[in-house]
This record gives structure tokens, C-alpha cells and sequence, in this order.
């Protein structure tokens, strides 16, 4: 059977949490642990279907849930721009961002609708854009990396993958951006008295879409990996659920013991499942040189300057 856990959170009444990639796995589970908190869920969505039949779930558990649809699409900046300006517009205070959403090894390299390689397009570029132009309504950051991330490099010859592409070492690139963004986050915070506390999180194993048939990705069929964490998960054996690996970035973002420039995963066998804990930071990703590149590069690659 799946192992379940749960962890205690605060009451969220009156807090507005912005989640990505909220319309299925871990992402709504991650929404529907804050809703049972009180929190007001927005879910900025690609698919609105998708985003209804999440709301619906969400809503199914926690009646009285607040929960807005809003449209997004992670891999087009123009998009992340009039998302973040509806929100700007309305003005209200983000408690918590939570920059879940991802995509994970498309079988063959493809562009966003800016160019870039769709991996770091969604995975870091995307996200980086959202925080940078909602900086002034932040209070805490969340960034969902891998234990990808734990791997391989930035692919600082070739940031784009325009030769060579390999699928699982662009995923590992787009990650260990995407927490060095989150670390330099909380230091320039710190240094210019954002007050946004920045942690990172991640989910370890569990059978999500990421590894599922995409046929518009260019994956036809479930991956082989996918299914063999399917069963896993199933029997309760050391991999996650949704549920369970959900929790790392509910504490992460609303664990008064959390601390900023910190990461949170599950603290079962290799990390992989089990309840969330903190955990030493990767070591790809304690590189303050390579965090300040970063930075420097998104900004250029985005148009978005994030102001000290």
C-alpha cells in the first residue's frame, strides 16, 4: 500500500498562494494541502479544461476553497508578462509563490515561443521572469528544483542546446539554474531589504505526467521509468506519492522553521519519499560565482531586470 504522511501546517486564512503547475500531481496536491490551510489558491494554468477539473478536486476535499484560474504558459514570456500584471494590478501581497511547474526530457529538442530550449524556458527562465516582475508583492519564494540538480552542470557553452542535444543533461542544466536563482534570491533579498524569504524544496520520486506519454511533446508512450514508479509508489516502496511528495514545498513555504537559501526534500531512503526534512544543499548549487552568472544571464535572456 502507499505510505501517507502529512505534516502540520498553520492556519493560512487570509494568505494567497500563487502555485504553478498546479493542474495535476504534485503541483495540486500542493495546492489542495494549502486550501485545507485557509489559504486563497490562485492556479495560473496553460489548459483552463486541465485547471477546472483540478479546481473540482480541490474542491471535492475542501468545499469552501478560494480558488482563481489564471492563465499562464511558462514557456512564453509575453504570457508570465500579463499574468504577472494582472496581479500586480490588483496589488495584494503574494505569501507564497511556489515555482512548481516543469517539463522534464522531451525526447528531442524543442523551442519555446521565445526561442530558448524548452526545458530551461519553463524550468528557470519562466519562473525567473515570474519572480522578477512580481517582486514587489513577494513574501516567500518556494522553487520546486530536482535531485537532478544534484547532477551533471550548466551548460554554460551551449545554454540553449542548439548542438547535442541530450535530454536528461538539459533537465539537470535547467534545475541547477533554476536553484542557483533561488539561493542568489534570498541573498539579494538580504542585501537590499526585499523581505522575501527564498527556499528550495524537492519532491524526490513520484509518478507524475513528467515521465508520461506526451504525444505533443513528442513521447507517444509512457516511459519505462514512469512505470516502474507507478508500481513502486503502488506498493509503498521507497518512492513517493503525489500526496507525500507535495509536502517538501508546503514546508518549505509556510514551515515557521524553514530558513531561506535552504533546501527541503523527503528525507526517506536516498531522499527519494517519505515526510519532508531539510537537507544538505547540493553542492551545484552553493556556487555563489555561478548564482550571480545566473542571474545576470536571465536577466539579459528575459528583459526582466529584477531592481536591488
Amino acid at each position: 500500500m502507499p505510505k501517507t504522511y502529512d505534516i502540520i501546517v498553520p492556519d493560512l486564512t487570509g494568505k494567497r498562494a500563487v502555485i504553478t503547475g498546479a493542474s495535476d500531481g504534485v503541483g495540486l496536491e500542493i495546492a489542495a494541502r494549502l486550501a485545507r490551510a485557509g489559504a486563497e489558491i490562485v492556479m495560473p494554468v496553460r489548459s483552463r479544461a486541465k485547471g477546472e477539473a483540478a479546481a473540482a478536486q480541490i474542491l471535492q476535499r475542501t468545499p469552501d476553497a478560494g480558488i482563481h484560474l489564471r492563465s499562464l504558459d511558462l514557456a512564453s514570456l509575453d504570457s508570465v508578462a500579463s499574468f504577472a500584471d494582472e496581479l500586480l494590478a490588483e496589488g495584494r501581497p503574494i505569501d507564497y509563490l511556489i515555482n512548481n511547474a516543469g517539463v522534464m526530457t522531451p525526447p528531442s529538442r524543442q523551442a519555446s515561443a521565445d526561442g530558448f530550449e524548452l526545458q530551461f524556458a519553463t524550468n528557470h527562465l519562466g519562473h525567473f521572469a515570474l519572480a522578477g516582475r512580481l517582486r514587489p508583492l513577494l513574501r516567500h519564494v518556494t522553487s520546486q528544483v530536482s535531485i537532478a540538480a544534484n547532477e551533471g552542470a550548466i551548460h554554460w557553452e551551449d545554454l540553449q542546446w542548439e548542438r547535442d542535444y541530450d535530454a536528461m543533461a538539459a533537465y539537470s542544466s535547467s534545475k541547477i539554474a533554476f536553484g542557483l536563482f533561488a539561493t542568489e534570491l534570498q541573498r539579494r533579498s538580504d542585501a537590499a531589504g526585499w523581505g522575501i524569504r527564498s527556499t528550495l524544496s524537492h519532491p524526490g520520486i513520484t509518478p507524475t505526467n513528467l515521465l508520461s506519454a506526451q504525444p505533443g511533446m513528442g513521447r507517444p508512450d509512457d516511459t519505462t521509468a514512469v512505470k516502474v514508479i507507478r508500481t513502486l509508489s503502488r506498493l509503498g516502496l521507497i518512492v513517493g506519492t503525489p500526496q507525500s511528495a507535495a509536502l517538501s514545498a508546503v514546508y518549505a513555504a509556510t514551515s515557521p522553521d524553514a530558513v531561506g537559501g535552504r533546501l527541503y526534500g523527503p528525507k526517506g531512503f536516498q531522499h527519494l519519499g517519505g515526510p519532508p526534512a531539510e537537507q544538505k544543499l547540493y553542492s551545484r548549487l552553493t556556487d555563489q560565482d555561478a548564482a550571480a552568472r545566473v542571474w545576470a544571464e536571465s536577466e539579459r535572456l528575459t528583459g526582466v531586470t529584477i531592481a536591488a
